[in-house]
């Protein structure tokens, strides 16, 4: 057996002792997107596709995915995700990333032989936001390998399952189809890349349609990329240029360079007028920078090159081992409700604020059940949304006057405060009416805990 088909299980392995080191309040930590996917997973097939018409349609089939998983798993949902059940939400990424790492080593290899497959593989699974997207529950690590193995189909020019494996990337999450564009480069020659690119354009254009008139609400938090993101880009392209003159010519380099650099380039450069870029959102490009280092790796002929690539190994093992702790995550949704069961009674208001932070306790149903949500109108599953829908400013303060204690859910401090006039009266009726009582700091959020002034806080 040729050495680089030993890549897809030794890696596959390696990913599953590194990633079980992850350790955390309840036996791990999950951020509010995570819980996102539980929640909306566990709603029934029904509710899940209107949820699908209002929001979230570009993560349509990714909750189907998963919606599977938790029916196969046997968990209901009624206990959330903590503990063992953390295991059912990460394995489809897990195992998403080990294929990417295949996909990418057999690129490799077809573009530059056993050594190459061999570097690009263990480069690409090290790469930290690889990593880090790999023990996550959410698409990017099954977009990255869907865009992989792509590649690797293009070139043995096997059309139609490019096609086929592409498409099913864009449906996992549509800006994989700045992929084509990557491709393109290399392959706008062949007639079979043209009309399996325009299968994968039209195969994607419904979601395209939908998504877009639901951008709004998709991605209104999004601001233009910040000047980190723009130094970040500055670095890969650094790198890439760097690797693309040490070796990689020819093949390697007209496939890696545009895979690696346009669609996060692209991404970014129509978020000047359109903010859309997140760097998850194109994770799959780093298999075109591991391409590149798995080529540079096959050439090595001296020490020097083995001795600059074991001295990364030293400040990447830190940042792995970093980002399997609680505080990698922005925020916790375990430790959330777990400071809010130890702060709560049974009966107590709860308050959200902002409102979309209600997805911290909707993964843990035994929590938010024995609570108050004086401020909801419509629970998540009744308005087809993801979070709710809210009762008006003076609804939420008639709310607020028959509860004697509310247990406020809030960003850290320093965070911008939402403008809105219901989250105005949120804060005016906690100011006016309420004396505070406590204040729970976990990681990405406080918990405070008001008590009806007068009422006293023992």
């Amino acid at each position: 057996m040729a050495p680089w088909r030993w890549v897809p299980p030794l890696l596959a392995v390696l990913l599953l002792a590194l990633w079980g080191l992850e350790r955390g309040p309840g036996g791990g930590a999950m951020w509010r997107d995570e819980s996102t996917t539980w929640q909306v997973a566990h709603r029934p097939a029904g509710a899940l596709w209107e949820l699908l018409g209002q929001v979230d349609a570009v993560h349509g089939l990714y909750y189907g995915l998963m919606h599977a998983v938790f029916a196969a798993w046997g968990d209901g949902g009624a206990g959330g995700p903590a503990g063992g059940g953390l295991w059912a939400l990460r394995l489809p990424s897990v195992a998403g990333t080990a294929l990417a790492a295949a996909g990418v080593a057999a690129t490799a290899h077809r573009l530059a032989g056993e050594r190459a497959a061999l570097g690009a593989g263990a480069v690409y699974v090290l790469l930290p936001p690889v990593q880090m997207y790999g023990q996550e529950g959410r698409s990017y690590a099954l977009v990255a390998a869907a865009v992989a193995w792509s590649t690797y189909l293009m070139l043995r020019r096997w059309w139609a399952g490019y096609a086929v494996v592409l498409l099913v990337g864009c449906w996992l999450h549509e800006f994989a189809a700045l992929a084509l564009l990557a491709h393109g480069c290399s392959a706008w020659r062949e007639r079979g890349w043209r009309w399996a690119a325009g299968a994968v354009a039209a195969g994607v254009l419904p979601l395209a349609v939908v998504s877009a008139g639901q951008a709004e609400r998709q991605l209104g938090w999004l601001g233009r990329p910040r000047w980190q993101d723009w130094v970040a880009y500055g670095v890969l392209a650094g790198a890439v240029a760097l690797l693309a003159r040490g070796a990689g010519r020819g093949e390697p380099a007209r496939v890696a360079v545009p895979l690696a650099l346009l669609p996060p380039g692209l991404l970014m450069a129509v978020s000047l007028v359109h903010p859309w870029y997140v760097d998850r959102y194109v994770l799959y490009a780093l298999g075109g920078l591991a391409l590149l280092a798995g080529a540079r790796l096959a050439e090595a002929r001296g020490w020097g090159v083995w001795l600059a690539a074991g001295m990364l190994l030293v400040p990447v093992g830190v940042w792995s081992a970093w980002l399997r702790t609680p505080e990698s995550r922005r925020d916790d949704a375990l430790a959330v409700a777990a400071a809010v069961r130890e702060r709560g009674r049974p009966g107590d208001a709860v308050l959200f604020m902002p409102s979309r932070r209600r997805e911290w306790l909707l993964s843990s149903p035994g929590v938010y059940g024995a609570l108050r949500d004086v401020a909801l109108a419509a629970s998540p599953a009744a308005s087809h949304t993801l979070h709710g829908t809210e009762l008006p400013a003076d609804g939420v303060r008639g709310a607020l006057r028959s509860s004697p204690r509310v247990l406020a859910l809030l960003d850290p401090p320093g965070q911008p405060l939402d403008p809105y006039p219901s989250e105005a009266a949120k804060r005016a009726a906690l100011a006016e009416d309420f004396d505070l009582c406590a204040v729970t700091r976990v990681r990405g959020a406080r918990v405070e805990l008001y008590v009806r002034r007068g009422g006293g806080c023992g």
